[in-house]
């Protein structure tokens, strides 16, 4: 194994996990601004006011992006253990 291969295998598991969080982190971002929003128009000074609400949209992404999320691990898997390891193994 090459250390241009780690660098690929290193590189492609870093991006597919910056993938993978995207959806939930993006939700919890958004949700975030809302209530910052809401929060600077009302006065309201409290710093637990938005877990909750950024809970409940990480949820909600998660759930209304599982599939998509599950099938792009799987690939990225498959993909490792068929091709990239024997691959490896093999030079």
């Amino acid at each position: 194994m090459t250390p241009d291969t780690v660098l690929t295998i290193g590189r492609d598991a870093l991006g597919v996990t910056v993938l993978l969080s995207a959806p939930m982190l993006l939700a919890a971002l958004a949700t975030g601004l809302l209530v910052g929003l809401f929060q600077a128009a009302t006065q309201i000074n409290e710093q637990t006011l938005s877990f909750i609400p950024k809970l409940l949209a990480m949820f909600v992404a998660l759930l209304a992006t599982a599939p998509w999320m599950l099938s792009t691990l799987l690939d990225y898997t498959r993909l490792m253990i068929v091709e990239v390891i024997p691959r490896s193994i093999g030079s």
